[in-house]
């Protein structure tokens, strides 16, 4: 009886799936040039379709996100360090226009930032999360009313969070993009079950790649993705992809010690992109860092070893169409 064979890419592997008798084997490999098994599986054509089964096979559905970046100094005795990290600075930036050179900026449908929870707002110190922002729905044509600063107006912007959450359903998921803390979620979370939506979180899945992010807390009584989750009772979907930040291999990921490898903004011929470039001189570090982009790359692309010359391809000649 004749072997079929079928060559399937799941998750950034290549993956070939040998049928005979109605029993599969799958053999995985780093790429499609290179046939030398990385690892063999017996079983169902299930294991095949993993990736998709999991829901992670992004197809146009809503995407929320909720970063930090909060430069605004917090002082409280309970927090490990006053600031968070830059990355975010850029990195929404980025973020914002991946998702606009897809046309997808009807179906971001809320994003949060500065979302150190119990943190002071900015008085004295530049936001530039709400900078990155603003020059982002200039440029690429984002709706002004999906965007919030949790430092300024914390309470409206959970609320916000858990109203999109609570829409959820099986022909309507939420794909939710993890770039800070994880009390914010928690707390939209937990009015979604006050409401009696909670039937809604199963149909939310998470993105993250940080340990950080996952489980930092701003104060003792905060909570992790792991409360999240057991609140939750496990019905939301959690993907953890691999850790963004290679900074120290500038060609690989999201972060690069040297500017050289994303140099090829600043002469960009689409002006949002040499604002982008600007966004990124900000980093107090002297360093090149969009590494929560990453996951918005994933989601799209289904690459979680996204790096600046795939970033390059897929921005093309311009973000919007000319």
């Amino acid at each position: 009886m004749a072997v079929v064979s079928t060559v399937l890419c799941v998750n950034s592997a290549w993956v070939v799936a040998n049928t005979l008798d109605n029993e599969v084997s799958l053999y995985g490999f780093e790429s499609a040039s290179s046939l030398s098994s990385v690892f063999t599986h017996n079983g169902s054509v299930k294991v095949v379709s993993a990736f998709i089964m999991e829901g992670y096979q992004y197809n146009g559905e809503r995407i929320a996100i909720s970063a930090d970046g909060n430069n605004q100094a917090d002082h409280h005795t309970e927090a490990r360090w006053p600031r968070a990290d830059e990355d975010d600075w850029a990195g929404t930036a980025a973020t914002l226009a991946m998702l606009a050179k897809k046309g997808l900026q009807d179906k971001l449908v809320h994003y949060s930032f500065n979302n150190f929870i119990d943190a002071p707002p900015h008085t004295t110190e530049t936001n530039y999360m709400a900078d990155s922002v603003t020059g982002a729905i200039e440029w690429w044509n984002f709706p002004k009313s999906q965007f919030f600063d949790v430092s300024k107006n914390t309470d409206r912007a959970i609320e916000h969070l858990a109203r999109e959450i609570a829409k959820s359903s099986e022909h309507d998921p939420l794909y939710f993009i993890h770039m800070g803390p994880s009390e914010f979620l928690y707390q939209a979370v937990a009015r979604v079950i006050d409401i009696e939506k909670i039937a809604s979180l199963s149909h939310v899945y998470v993105v993250s790649h940080s340990g950080y992010n996952d489980k930092h807390l701003r104060r003792k009584a905060h909570h992790t993705m792991s409360d999240v989750l057991l609140l939750s009772g496990n019905r939301i979907h959690y993907k953890r992809i691999i850790d963004q930040n290679a900074c120290d291999k500038p060609t690989t990921l999201w972060c690069s010690k040297s500017f050289e490898p994303f140099e090829w903004l600043k002469t960009h011929k689409d002006p949002s992109l040499r604002w982008l470039w600007e966004r990124m001189q900000h980093n107090p570090k002297k360093k090149a860092d969009l590494s929560d982009a990453g996951m918005v790359f994933f989601l799209l692309e289904g690459d979680e070893h996204g790096n600046p010359q795939k970033f390059r391809r897929f921005l093309g000649n311009s973000v919007m169409p000319r």
